[in-house]
């Protein structure tokens, strides 16, 4: 069963990477794997423990002397059952209802056309300056809504400001490049981040400052080159530049801006809340979540004279929120999480430490790999592989790298590598992915097209890194 579950994780990893050709939804595969590779665990619990790679169950029973006594199979069933699983999906709770808070603040910003703050100021026709503001903008607006809504909004810009679906590709690929290196630098950036950040293996001042500049060169190359190849002005759009500002929408301008001050706030403030509570990051996202809620039902409860299906609550926006997208985590978080038991994530973390001294080769092997697989479980693979432990405990006789302590190189750069590497290949992201639905960008135009300058930049992001930090 211990070689099974690897088989059936890889056999199930393919079907998510192959979910358009299967033609079965991604979010299906990582629940059937989820559940699968548990069971597998479970069926031969006494095969795959008695070998307690890591001595994880070992220091379970250490832990718990009372079980000692219970048959073997019972002390099992409180391993796994008890201790493991309640464990793990508590982590996995963390990230998930973060992220279902995030999203729906997204949405409801969005949905009373909040974001129009950002994107109605860009007029400019020039080939090259525009090229630069959307970068920007896209690289500052994904460090703090995800990825995915950033490149969404972006694109919907960009229809506005250029007519010609050809010409779009060049911005919308440069839109792919933004997102993701914005994203690796804040710890609300990007869900690899996220979870990073929640597990307390990065902290909002460690990763900020050592992982801004790595990630603004990972775009700036990119662009310089670009911009020597981009010559001219755009011709005036036929779409309007504008939209009227109460067509879309049943708030008004006034109330418009409160909604995008308290959606993009409480983004910004939920760092701040784990700071000065040392609460969950998820609480102080619903806190800002419940914060908006109230002011939004204050807003339409003074509106009475619009009709209920006008009325834009949260109530009815969270419906909008993409389910499928945080069950998909949580399928694939729970297959990891049973490798991390099983200990295959035990003999990889060995295999590594045995054939790399240095953190920079697998996290520059993971960053290319999410260019083709989700960085999601990469990442989360990672994660179970080392423990973030504390720089005290960092000394010439304890063994530990102090590349794996809290901020330490090699957690800075899996955000990184992970983040930007997605970018190479156009479905290595779920920027890349929502772009190429939206766009109907070809495969093979990104790859001749972008993928070279993604990779130019990725590699001078790491020199970048080395420079600084070695």
């Amino acid at each position: 069963m211990f070689t099974l579950m690897v088989v059936v994780f890889i056999l199930g990893y393919t079907a998510i990477a192959l979910e358009h050709n299967i033609k079965v939804n991604k979010t299906a595969s990582a629940l059937f794997l989820g559940v699968a590779l548990w069971v597998l665990l479970m069926l031969d619990a006494g095969g795959i423990l008695s070998r307690d790679i890591g001595g994880r169950f070992s220091e379970f029973l250490n832990s718990h002397p009372d079980f000692a006594s219970l048959p073997q199979w019972e002390q099992y069933v409180k391993y796994i059952v008890d201790n493991q699983i309640l464990e793990f999906l508590g982590e996995i709770a963390e990230i998930l209802f973060f992220l279902m808070g995030a999203m729906t603040i997204v949405e409801i910003v969005d949905q009373h056309g909040g974001f129009k703050i950002i994107t109605n100021r860009i007029k400019t026709r020039n080939k090259v300056k525009l090229l630069w503001i959307i970068s920007f903008v896209t690289f500052f607006l994904s460090s703090v809504l995800d990825n995915l809504t950033t490149a969404i909004v972006m694109v919907a810009l960009l229809r506005k400001l250029i007519d010609h679906r050809h010409d779009r590709w060049l911005y919308a690929g440069m839109i792919i490049l933004a997102a993701n290196a914005g994203g690796a630098w804040s710890p609300i950036g990007d869900v690899t981040t996220i979870m990073l950040w929640i597990k307390g293996n990065v902290t909002t001042g460690g990763i900020i400052p050592k992982l801004f500049l790595t990630s603004l060169v990972s775009l700036l190359v990119p662009l310089i080159v670009l911009s020597f190849m981009l010559k001219g002005d755009f011709e005036e759009s036929q779409e309007q530049h504008h939209e009227k500002e109460n067509s879309a929408t049943p708030a008004t301008r006034r109330e418009r801006h409160m909604i995008f001050i308290l959606g993009v706030g409480a983004l910004l403030f939920t760092p701040i809340f784990k700071v000065l509570t040392h609460l969950p990051p998820f609480l102080g996202m619903l806190f800002g979540l419940s914060l908006l809620w109230i002011f939004t039902e204050i807003m339409y409860h003074r509106k009475s004279e619009l009709d209920e299906k006008e009325k834009r609550t949260v109530a009815r926006v969270i419906k909008n929120v993409d389910v499928p997208t945080i069950l998909f985590f949580l399928g694939i978080l729970m297959a990891v999480d049973a490798l991390q038991t099983a200990g295959h994530l035990t003999l990889l973390s060995q295999w590594l430490d045995k054939s790399f001294s240095s953190p920079y080769p697998p996290n520059i092997l993971i960053g290319l790999l999410s260019s083709v697989v989700d960085n999601v479980p990469l990442v989360a693979a990672a994660m179970g592989m080392h423990p973030a432990v504390s720089p005290d405990l960092v000394t010439a006789a304890s063994g530990i790298s102090s590349a794996y302590v809290v901020d330490g190189n090699f957690w800075n750069l899996l955000a990184y590598c992970a983040g930007t590497g997605g970018s190479i290949l156009i479905i290595g992201s779920a920027a890349g992915v929502a772009v190429m639905g939206l766009e109907k960008i070809d495969f093979m135009w990104y790859m001749k097209h972008i993928s070279l300058l993604a990779l130019i930049g990725y590699f001078a992001g790491i020199l970048t890194y080395f420079i600084m930090f070695g």
